[in-house]
């Protein structure tokens, strides 16, 4: 949202997690594809331009921070990846990370598109996806207990 809605580049994101690192913050750093990217075939090629401009910026501290794949298709509208699509994209996340870094076994790559009490254990039962970005249903407090519920399964 904050590319898509105030111009923010890459490389802004990539300072942003730079400083949040150097004050002692854990930044979470959300990569995610447009719905025009995703139909037209680009989701990977898009979402590596966005983490590639992370670790750039941020190789020899790459393992303290945490992301976040976040279709912009799916945010606040009820809209979710298949398990098997947000797997896909996990994977290409987690194998760019692993070229970049040696720890990056202790990176959480989230999911954070629209995850709610009913598709919560599915999308975390998948090899690559360690978590949550909880939106609106950690507002109702029954929905953020059944995402925690399936949570701890999965783990």
């Amino acid at each position: 949202e904050r590319r898509q809605y105030h111009a923010e580049s890459d490389a802004a994101v990539a300072l942003k997690a730079q400083r949040a690192l150097s004050a002692g913050i854990t930044p979470i750093v959300c990569v995610g594809e447009t719905l025009a990217d995703r139909e037209a075939g680009k989701t990977e090629e898009v979402v590596k331009r966005q983490l590639a401009a992370v670790i750039h910026t941020n190789g020899h501290c790459i393992s303290e921070i945490v992301v976040a794949y976040e279709p912009v298709w799916a945010i606040g509208t009820g809209r979710t990846a298949s398990p098997e699509q947000a797997q896909e994209v996990h994977a290409v996340l987690r194998a760019q990370l692993k070229a970049a870094s040696p720890h990056s076994d202790r990176i959480s790559i989230l999911y954070g598109g629209s995850m709610n009490a009913a598709n919560a254990a599915q999308l975390l039962a998948q090899t690559d996806i360690d978590g949550g970005l909880i939106g609106g249903a950690a507002l109702k407090a029954p929905d953020f207990l059944a995402i925690m519920a399936a949570g701890s399964v999965s783990a």
